[in-house]
């Protein structure tokens, strides 16, 4: 179904991005890997000899990443900004400003930076899709975690009125919001293998399990596909019925 498009997927190594590679690579795209941990050649090397499928690129810079991509591949058409933050449990009045900021600049102007390298290209060829992984979060909210629901909000707000402002350049703007999804990026192992910890958040999840990085990757690579070509301006949740 993508067979042959250019794909970058960022942050490469946290969340879903290894699932969302893969995913996108067995319907045939070419996929370049993005992390900030590439600049160091070692931990480049490493991920390409554990993930031998996949091109990796080193620039930190969204400009530069994509400038990178479409030197070596040709131009972008298929952007999955998989951003990544811890989410730090704080109340308002105990809750760091720095850490905001912090927070707001992973999971909102850093992906909204990657979305304006990737529509650059996209539009001079009146062509692409741009795919954030977001939360679910905000869409239900979680008490003391606004830091963090407030950074996923933004850019699923940010969905809906991108994908108004790229329509017209027959650009597709979605993002897929999971929840609850055992990915070692939010659900350390340890934490999954208390039998208490573990009941306790599927007792809030109608399906009563956790997701899993393929099935977030799922709903990423149709939304990659051309069966996604009307779909524009969506937040899907896949989080089990939470949201």
């Amino acid at each position: 179904m993508t067979k042959g498009l250019v794909a970058l997927v960022t942050n490469a190594t946290h969340f879903v991005g290894v699932a969302s590679a893969k995913a996108l690579a067995a319907e045939g795209a070419r996929v370049v890997c993005h992390d900030l941990s590439f600049s160091d050649p070692a931990a480049g090397a490493a991920f390409s000899v554990a993930h031998p499928g996949f091109a990796i690129t080193a620039q930190c810079d969204p400009d530069a990443a994509l400038a990178d991509v479409e030197t070596r591949l040709g131009p972008l058409d298929v952007l999955v900004s998989n951003d990544f933050f811890p989410a730090v449990r704080a109340p308002i009045d105990e809750a760091k400003v720095d850490d905001l900021r912090a927070g707001m600049e992973a999971l909102f102007i850093t992906p909204y930076r990657f979305a304006a390298a990737a529509a650059k290209q996209m539009k001079l060829r009146r062509s692409g899709k741009i795919i954030f992984v977001t939360s679910a979060a905000p869409l239900e909210g979680l008490a003391n975690y606004t830091m963090y629901a407030c950074g996923r909000g933004a850019t699923n707000a940010l969905v809906i009125s991108l994908a108004r402002e790229l329509a017209a350049f027959n650009i597709q703007v979605n993002a897929v919001a999971p929840n609850y999804v055992a990915s070692p990026s939010y659900f350390p192992a340890d934490l999954i293998a208390n039998p208490d910890a573990l009941k306790r958040m599927t007792d809030k999840i109608p399906l009563r399990r956790l997701g899993t990085p393929e099935e977030v990757a799922s709903a990423v690579s149709f939304l990659a596909s051309p069966g996604s070509n009307f779909v524009t301006g969506h937040i899907m949740p896949v989080a089990g019925g939470w949201a």
